[in-house]
């Protein structure tokens, strides 16, 4: 109750500062006549009686539309059936007030304006006949909800329901304001903290993939390094002429060319010519003189021997 006070001192500075004087006083009574929690719902239900015995159905319908939205729409599911019988009921009984004060027009209103709404529901399907209905107080369909004792119930149902969803229903926003600001500072700590966790993990990853790649080139090297002698060999032998560096081979002394070899061949078959020519020589000299070999063996036909030897001999010195 501390923070609903601080917040009621709060909202009250604001309307003086905005200049809100009309506001400032409804505040004022509404503070003034506020007893305890119970007494909202009792505010609730006059609120409703009094849309229902004036057939005012749009006050009744934003009544009710509010707090569905702010209220029981925070509910659980299981509520549900429970928010819908209460809301049946209480246009019904707006059904009959109508009805019991002779405003059929309100009553031909009302369907007008929620029979596309309704007649889905199994439950309205008689009560579309109920502004058709005479006497309806004595039909057994509508006759129920003429005694006071529905009437009665109704309003004691709603109003205990109000009051065990007050108790029930989170403190708003605006009253939880110091909780949400120290909730969401703790939450930006926690994520800063998270950040800064995620970050020194990030790195840590970094720097072992780092040294799981360093690890693996310099196996990769150790394994390679044969690899790569027997690739640098077959280059070798792949190597082409030009690519082959000549020996540092000092020259010879004298330099012996193909024109001395030549002429070394020349001189060589010049002195067999001339051997060739005195034999020549010889051999016509031989003719001319009387020791020719051909007139000895003439002239000694029958000695073969000697002929043959000195022929030979001839032969052996011409050539």
């Amino acid at each position: 109750m501390a923070q609903v006070a601080y917040i009621d001192s709060m909202l009250r500075e604001y309307l003086v500062f905005r200049g809100y004087s009309n506001t400032l006083k409804a505040l004022d009574v509404e503070q003034r006549n506020e007893k305890d929690q119970h007494f909202r719902a009792e505010r609730l239900i006059e609120h409703f009686n009094a849309a229902v015995q004036s057939s005012d159905l749009k006050a009744l319908r934003a009544l009710w539309l509010h707090l569905e939205n702010n209220l029981f729409s925070k509910l659980d599911h299981t509520y549900a059936t429970a928010v819908k019988k209460l809301e049946n009921s209480l246009l019904k009984y707006y059904l009959v007030s109508a009805y019991s004060n002779n405003k059929s027009d309100k009553i031909s209103e009302f369907f007008n304006k929620l029979a596309s709404e309704l007649q889905q529901q199994s439950e309205w399907k008689d009560w579309f006949f109920f502004s058709f209905c005479k006497n309806a107080e004595e039909s057994p369909i509508f006759a129920l909800y003429f005694t006071k004792q529905w009437q009665d119930t109704l309003l004691l149902s709603l109003r205990n329901f109000l009051t065990t969803v007050y108790q029930c229903l989170p403190q708003p926003t605006f009253v939880r304001a110091e909780q949400e600001a120290a909730y969401m500072q703790r939450l930006q700590d926690d994520n800063t903290r998270l950040r800064a966790r995620l970050l020194q993990l990030q790195q840590e990853q970094q720097q072992q993939q780092q040294q799981q790649l360093a690890s693996a080139s310099s196996s990769q090297n150790l394994s390679g390094g044969e690899g790569s002698s027997r690739r640098r060999n077959a280059c070798r032998h792949q190597q082409s002429l030009s690519d082959i560096l000549p020996f540092d081979i000092s020259p010879p002394g004298h330099i012996v060319d193909d024109f001395c070899i030549i002429a070394s061949e020349a001189n060589i078959v010049g002195q067999a010519s001339e051997g060739q020519a005195r034999g020549l020589k010889l051999l016509i000299r031989n003719i001319g003189s009387g020791s020719s070999p051909v007139l000895s063996r003439k002239d000694n036909g029958g000695d073969k021997s000697s002929s043959k030897h000195r022929s030979g001999s001839v032969g052996r010195s011409w050539i």
